[in-house]
């Protein structure tokens, strides 16, 4: 069976993850540790195909935008003293907020808070939370 998309986030989470520890990251390697990642999972679909592939190569490549967004919308908050799995979880929510649009805003902001109580602290899901609000409310206003 094909894993359902919350799965598929929870394992792009962790790969987005690892790469706050490698800065030297190319598309190259990061396509070798997905597919590395990916076959030890055991998933059933192919990998390139896979949202998780679109999610982790989708956050890669727009990286730059991405932390543009959090640095906007995280006040009295410097990226680098964000913990790394917020800054991870946020890259991948902002990412399908403004690339991915056919998925639906609150699907996208909820799946975060989802993720944050997995696998951030106490108080990431509401960080999270506050800086996603901040920011779809702004992406709102563009695109009205």
């Amino acid at each position: 069976m094909t894993q359902n998309r919350r799965h598929q986030r929870s394992f792009a989470l962790q790969i987005l993850y690892a790469l706050n520890f490698d800065a030297t990251q190319t598309q190259d390697s990061l396509r070798l540790s997905f597919a590395h990642f990916w076959d030890q999972e055991n998933m059933d679909a192919q990998p390139w195909d896979s949202y998780a592939w679109t999610l982790v190569s989708g956050v890669f490549t727009h990286v730059n935008a991405l932390d543009a967004v959090i640095t906007q919308h995280s006040r009295h908050w410097k990226l680098a003293r964000i913990a790394k799995v917020d800054v991870s979880i946020l890259r991948l929510c902002l990412f399908e907020i403004l690339y991915c649009p056919d998925i639906p805003l609150k699907v996208a902001m909820n799946e975060a808070i989802e993720l944050a109580k997995d696998f951030g602290d106490d108080n990431s899901k509401t960080f999270i939370n506050g800086i996603l609000d901040a920011a779809a409310k702004n992406a709102e206003q563009h695109l009205a």
